[in-house]
């Protein structure tokens, strides 16, 4: 290799850019960077230092009541799911046999029929007596009717006492949509609101739920036109 050639390459060599000894994959790089983050903390630790016992003790206050209301927010939280949890385990386990009560109470209803139809036949079969035969007859079928009322009163006051399956009458009370379904209404003058004339169905209660509406007859208000074309007539008299 001759002597120029020699300069050449060396001149090349000299004109070329310096390492970038911070770049990445750089071990000078990565010093850099942790050199940074020791500069930062002792800054921190500097501003730290800075303070006052009073301030250091006002902080640490302040960052423990904070800690205390997170505390107590999740303790409330908390006790109201336990609460409700606890509230719809107890309504699952009163309410479990409600399905098995509403088929009990078309049994009760057939009962109360039967003891209706019974009390019509004794009160026809009292109005013909007259023979021997017929006054036989009356009594046996008052002894039967007896047994029925029997078998009822026992059936409804077992299922009242043990399960919480309460009957309600509801002949002469307001109309309530919450515990009445009308099946039939009628106009009267005698009533200023609806009012139950007559149960067909008595309702239930299971425990404080109404689990079937008594199914009644409704006396309805006048037409208020009704009444005012019947006070000029009143008042001529």
């Amino acid at each position: 290799m001759s002597k120029q050639q020699a300069q050449k390459g060396e001149k090349k060599e000299k004109d070329q850019d310096p390492p970038d000894l911070k770049g990445e994959g750089s071990p000078f790089g990565t010093a850099g960077t942790d050199s940074e983050a020791e500069n930062q903390t002792e800054k921190n630790n500097g501003q730290a230092a800075q303070l006052t016992p009073e301030e250091k003790i006002a902080e640490l206050e302040a960052q423990l009541a904070d800690v205390r209301d997170q505390l107590l927010r999740k303790a409330a939280d908390f006790e109201n799911f336990r609460k409700r949890i606890n509230q719809e385990k107890q309504g699952a386990i009163e309410y479990a046999n409600q399905s098995l009560l509403l088929d009990i109470i078309p049994v009760i209803d057939d009962f109360e029929r039967a003891i209706q139809a019974g009390e019509s036949s004794l009160q026809a079969a009292s109005q013909q007596a007259g023979s021997q035969q017929a006054g036989g007859l009356q009594a046996d079928l008052s002894g039967f009717l007896d047994g029925v009322k029997m078998i009822e009163k026992r059936l409804s006051s077992q299922l009242e006492s043990k399960w919480g399956l309460k009957r309600f009458l509801s002949a002469g009370e307001p109309f309530d949509p919450n515990l009445h379904e009308a099946l039939m209404m009628e106009r009267s003058p005698d009533v200023s609101e609806p009012v139950v004339q007559e149960d067909f169905f008595k309702g239930y209660f299971l425990k404080e739920r109404v689990i079937r509406a008594a199914k009644v007859k409704v006396l309805m208000p006048a037409l208020q036109d009704a009444r005012e074309a019947s006070l000029p007539a009143e008042n001529n008299q």
